[in-house]
């Protein structure tokens, strides 16, 4: 009975419960960015992030749901990330050892002799999306080739923002299309098709997309000033007596490829591939490593060397600011504002989600997209919308197609569209929110700020715009026999 009671005293969120923790959050980013600047993802977004929760919290409490209850939602957002927890710490690992091992040197030595800056946006874009298809994965394609392209795109003069914007690009291409994504699979399972088949759809907004992209990185690339050659060869001449450069520092690279073709859980690939590099700079790079460490005996320097560039990073003095600024990152020590990000921004999300906050602002707009073009629109705005305020990817593809699955096929409209559509809009999209966890990522680990490469993430822009325009004109928009409402239960 007295559940019963309890039950009873829950009241149903109101639109002005649903509206004042997203117009707070408004103010408390906006104010941040206005004061702080790019820095205010180094701690001012976040602490706004958990006085967002708080307010959440109240509503919640003010709705009649018990704090013991908000406490168990909250573990819950938690342990929804901790895969991504892992991941992070585990790049910040790589990237440290890498630089300490030689990898990432060795990359950018080889990729400034081979790439041109007229055509390197493009070919960066290109190979990013070569490397995310074979392995499914955006992020470890960011966080590998992506860093090395952004370091020899710095050596070469081109602009860091745009490279990362084309790596991003080039990143979520791959992984929509990889039918070893496990976001392309989760999209699939959750509209009930097949992933080949939700993959051959994609390809349709996906193409032209990055076809469109790449367009216009070619010709961002032919408009680029760059740094003369004289100066171009004096870094790579530097590189080569910093460290002994060769192709053996890029076994730890070959390494992460296998696994990660192989399906081992990323984490786990990410920090075998940075052990082995360690393993592999004591003897590659002694030097690099004894400097770095202060340790004449080899073993030690190699022992410790390693745990300092996974723990707090790899730090370099070569008196030439584009290397220092290349070599010295890293560690899992730079990761951890981006989880306070992470882990403030999906518990405010999972709370809105979890409470009713976000259904109550959706039903509106379900009701008003009468026409397939307005569906188009309520998906898209849901779904980024989502990746806004709720901080997660999953989130945003999986609410979505919760909502309107049904009403997708009441309209006689099949469920690959549903699948494209909230691909389209809400994983490409995480990338451009600062606060989301994948656009945190991707700053992290490319050293670019979100805000800064978001216009150039073009994929990511066009992407989207494309399907919501397909909803519009019809044009490979699939029908099926319309469903009756009573009978999508199953």
């Amino acid at each position: 009975m007295d559940n019963d009671l309890e039950i009873r005293r829950i009241k149903t969120p109101t639109m002005a419960d649903a509206i004042i923790p997203l117009a707070l959050l408004a103010v408390l980013i906006g104010g941040a960015i206005a004061l702080f600047g790019l820095d205010a993802l180094d701690g001012p977004i976040q602490a706004a992030m958990v006085l967002c929760a708080l307010v959440v919290a109240l509503i919640i409490l003010k709705n009649g749901h018990s704090w013991k209850s908000i406490q168990e939602a909250g573990q819950q957002a938690l342990s929804s990330v901790t895969s991504a927890i892992f991941i992070l710490l585990a790049v910040g690992a790589l990237i440290g050892v890498w630089n300490m091992s030689g990898t990432i040197p060795t990359l950018v030595y080889y990729g400034m002799q081979v790439l041109a800056p007229s055509w390197y946006y493009a070919a960066t874009a290109l190979i990013c999306g070569i490397v995310a298809l074979s392995i499914g994965s955006s992020w470890t394609t960011a966080a590998t080739i992506g860093v090395g392209l952004v370091g020899i795109g710095t050596m070469l003069g081109v602009s860091p923002a745009i490279t990362a914007g084309a790596v991003i690009s080039g990143a979520y291409l791959g992984d929509k299309l990889s039918p070893l994504s496990e976001t392309t699979i989760l999209t699939a399972q959750m509209v009930g098709v097949e992933p080949s088949e939700h993959i051959k759809r994609q390809a349709w907004t996906s193409l032209p997309a990055f076809g469109l992209a790449f367009v216009v990185f070619l010709i961002l690339g032919f408009t680029t000033q760059v740094t003369d050659n004289v100066e171009t060869t004096s870094e790579l001449a530097e590189l080569s007596n910093l460290y002994n450069i060769n192709p053996w520092n890029l076994l730890p690279l070959l390494l992460l490829g296998v696994l990660s073709a192989r399906k081992v859980p990323a984490s786990m690939a990410l920090m075998a591939s940075a052990l082995f590099a360690g393993v592999l700079g004591s003897f590659l790079q002694p030097g690099v490593v004894a400097t770095f460490t202060g340790e004449s005996n080899a073993f030690m320097a190699g022992l410790k060397g390693t745990w300092m560039a996974m723990s707090n990073g790899f730090s370099k003095s070569s008196g030439i600011g584009d290397i220092d600024r290349l070599l010295s990152r890293g560690g899992m020590e730079s990761m951890l504002p981006t989880l306070w990000l992470i882990m403030a921004a999906v518990t405010f999300g999972t709370l809105l989600e979890k409470y009713g906050l976000i259904s109550r602002l959706i039903m509106p707009l379900l009701a008003w997209a009468q026409s397939t073009g307005k569906l188009y629109i309520a998906v898209f705005i849901s779904a980024f919308g989502l990746n806004i305020v709720a901080g997660d990817q999953y989130i945003a593809l999986v609410l979505p197609t919760r909502i309107y699955k049904a009403e997708f096929a009441k309209r006689g409209l099949a469920p690959t569209n549903l699948s494209r559509l909230t691909a389209d809009s809400g994983t490409v999209t995480s990338a451009l929110v600062p606060w989301n966890s994948c656009g945190a990522f991707m700053s992290a680990a490319l050293g670019v700020s979100t805000l800064v490469y978001l216009p150039f993430a073009l994929f990511n822009i066009f992407s989207p715009l494309l399907s919501v325009l397909y909803g519009f004109t019809g044009f490979k928009i699939e029908k099926v026999e319309p469903v009756l409402e009573d009978s999508t239960d199953h």
